[in-house]
């Protein structure tokens, strides 16, 4: 039951208030999976098991978490995510959910862990379609060539223009910014094309 005393400071910085519940978690997680090891991922304590991150825990000002790497695959698919975490933002022991249903919780964890099982990639939601600037659609009127390239381009490259025409803090900028993009789509290029492999 190797600690790490990183994790220790780490519960004697915290706020007063979350010190039972980081310490309660720290105590369960030990107690049903005594070869756990201890760390210090992204700031926060971490435990690992057979060879990938089990749980973590963490401090905020106003509350503490605990989640598991495998969330969906523990607590189950429509539970959220609330505070970093699979039981919410906790802010007293009571808040925690009954020490039975964590320890089965951490059980089925572990046992992923042991079977490889690894976590689901989430689908980042589609960006929707950026809107054309007036500025720009009018320039791409009088450019032909630069108007056919961008009605060509994917959502995301005519988006990487947009973005970075918009982006412009001052109108100068922003003139710059525009008579650019439209002497390089009129070129055939997009918005990164230095970049691009030849």
């Amino acid at each position: 039951m190797a600690r790490d005393p990183r994790i220790d400071a780490y519960i004697e910085r915290a706020a007063p208030f979350t010190q039972p519940i980081l310490r309660h978690v720290r105590e369960l997680v030990h107690a049903v999976c005594p070869e756990v090891e201890e760390s210090i991922k992204w700031g926060m304590p971490s435990f690992s098991h057979a060879g990938g991150i089990l749980c973590g825990m963490a401090a905020f000002k106003q509350h503490a978490s605990f989640g598991f790497w495998k969330h969906a695959l523990v607590v189950g698919e429509g539970e959220p995510r609330d505070g970093m975490g699979s039981y919410g933002k906790m802010t007293a022991l009571q808040d925690l959910p009954p020490d039975k249903t964590m320890l089965m919780h951490l059980r089925k964890a572990m046992q992923l862990n042991e079977a490889g099982v690894k976590s689901r990639a989430r689908k980042a939601a589609p960006k929707p379609p950026s809107e054309t600037p007036e500025d720009l659609a009018a320039a791409l009127k009088n450019n032909k060539a630069a108007q056919a390239t961008f009605a060509a381009f994917p959502p995301g490259c005519r988006r990487e223009y947009i973005e970075w025409i918009v982006g412009a803090r001052r109108e100068d900028t922003r003139a710059r910014r525009l008579a650019q993009a439209i002497e390089w789509m009129a070129e055939g290029k997009r918005r990164n094309w230095k970049y691009e492999a030849c």
